[in-house]
């Protein structure tokens, strides 16, 4: 351990850098102790698999593709295995961001609060940026082309970290998949709900419908109330996946950063939305998501890949009138609601299974563009 003798529920105890009066949280640590003996709050984890965040893992494949087009997987896993042991935690320097893991449940301090036993399977619910990590293995039977890494090692929980208890119905690496991104579908259920008790029915559009966060996300304005969906795809490939689903009114193609072409999409397809929900990994569709979405609408930005200076900013220079919210990843009983729109809709697992199976076999479901 750091040496402190105290201990804090957030994890402050675990930073190594920086230090003394500066010491911060875990999340803004440059390096976090990652030691396998716990303070009494803490859990320690025996790691399977992380799943790096999919904004993490493009800026890391295509820093790693070469003038062909061929990614070299060697040169991401070397990557992911420096950061991991610079940082005792897996913190991408250029997204800030991290993923987050499955394992088993090795050791439970005595003052653990989290519910948590040893052999539970589990996945954490808190971002691999602020979960100090050990990698044993050197992933060495990762090859660097998927966000699916199998790992050997250990990671270590506060007792104010989040982790949920794998179900036993689903295939884990199914219920890793939904866990990742169930902050989303959470958040838009409360958005669109607060329309419907307003006695409105709101119109939805989602940027990146096809993808992980997305499906979940235009299923739970579905649930919750809201009018017209709108789907929002890169590519036609990931339209046809969506189309007849029932997940969404309108499929349309267009590139999110593009904001001429992205507004005339959504325009003809009935917009501008009350509600637009960002579920895209890539920079740039800050300024366009405001443009598709009518004066007092909400905007939900859930993507680690948004400058929130420039959707701020963005927002001034047009003069939208609306409220731009910051999916944090965590509402009360999300995992528990992901996991019910999987289980209960047949389109969103049919989407899922199709990505986990293309995550195997490193082929390319609904991955252009979407988190």
């Amino acid at each position: 351990m750091t040496g402190m003798t105290t201990h804090s529920p957030f994890g402050v105890h675990r930073v190594l850098e920086p230090s003394g009066e500066a010491v911060t949280l875990p999340q803004s640590a440059r390096r976090l102790d990652v030691s396998p003996v716990l303070a009494p709050d803490e859990v320690r984890i025996d790691v399977e698999i992380l799943n790096l965040d999919a904004a993490s893992y493009r800026q890391l494949r295509e820093k790693h593709t070469g003038p062909t087009g061929h990614v070299h997987g060697h040169s991401v896993r070397s990557e992911v295995l420096e950061i991991i042991e610079d940082r005792g935690k897996m913190q991408n320097p250029v997204t800030g961001s991290g993923g987050m893991l499955i394992g088993t449940v090795a050791e439970v301090g005595p003052q653990s609060p989290l519910g948590l036993r040893v052999g539970d399977r589990v996945a954490t619910l808190v971002s691999l940026s602020l979960t100090p990590l050990a990698v044993h293995d050197h992933l060495e039977r990762w090859d660097g082309l998927s966000e699916r890494v199998p790992a050997s090692g250990h990671a270590i929980l506060f007792g104010r970290s989040v982790a949920a208890v794998l179900p036993t119905d689903l295939d884990p690496e199914l219920s890793l998949m939904v866990m990742d991104v169930c902050g989303a579908p959470a958040l838009v259920r409360r958005v669109v709900s607060g329309y419907v008790e307003r006695g409105l029915s709101p119109s939805v559009a989602v940027l990146g419908g096809a993808g992980k966060s997305g499906s979940l996300s235009l299923a739970a304005a579905r649930q919750a109330g809201a009018g017209r969906r709108v789907a929002v795809v890169p590519v036609e490939r990931e339209a046809a996946l969506l189309r007849g689903s029932g997940l969404a009114d309108e499929v349309v193609v267009a590139d999110a950063r593009a904001p001429l072409a992205l507004e005339a999409a959504v325009r003809g397809a009935g917009g501008p939305v009350d509600v637009t929900v960002v579920c895209v990994d890539v920079p740039g569709c800050e300024q366009p998501a405001l443009m598709i979405t009518a004066q007092g609408g909400t905007v939900v930005y859930f993507s680690m890949a948004t400058s929130f200076a420039a959707a701020a900013l963005g927002a001034e220079g047009l003069a939208a009138d609306v409220t731009m919210l910051v999916g944090n990843g965590y509402t009360p009983g999300h995992a528990d609601y992901a996991l019910e729109l999987l289980r209960g809709d047949p389109a969103v697992r049919d989407l899922f299974e199709q990505r986990l199976a293309a995550e195997r076999g490193h082929g390319t479901v609904a991955d252009g563009g979407a988190v």
